[in-house]
């Protein structure tokens, strides 16, 4: 799978879904953002990256290998219980996939922010 690319159309589209979990901030455009849409709620903070996935059902390990510098970047910006980074992926059909971005792993998270159930 190549690298997703920047979708205004994902941002677009991402924006409804960020609304739902609280107040949100988009962020300036510009190569050097660490994210697109900040997520100001009781708890957490979410610093969110969106981008276009080609191939939505992607392994957690492709995914991570394919989103290597996106998920690098989240990972620059300070967490902790109350402040956390997701990368928010979408397909060309509207799909989404939503990861918490931790220090060694991704977590995948409904679109509310709750880890899935695996299992």
């Amino acid at each position: 799978m190549k690298p997703g690319r920047w979708s205004p159309r994902a941002l677009k589209d991402a924006i409804p879904i960020a609304q739902m979990r609280g107040l949100i901030q988009l962020a300036g455009k510009g190569p050097d953002r660490l994210f697109d849409i900040n997520i100001v709620s009781k708890i957490p903070i979410a610093f969110i990256r969106v981008k276009f996935a080609p191939e939505i059902l992607a392994s957690l390990t492709e995914i991570a290998d394919d989103f290597r510098e996106e998920i690098r970047r989240l990972r620059l910006i300070a967490r902790d219980a109350a402040v956390t980074a997701e990368l928010w992926l979408r397909s060309r059909h509207g799909t989404w996939r939503f990861f918490l971005v931790t220090e060694k792993d991704l977590i995948e998270l409904d679109c509310h922010g709750w880890p899935l159930n695996v299992g």
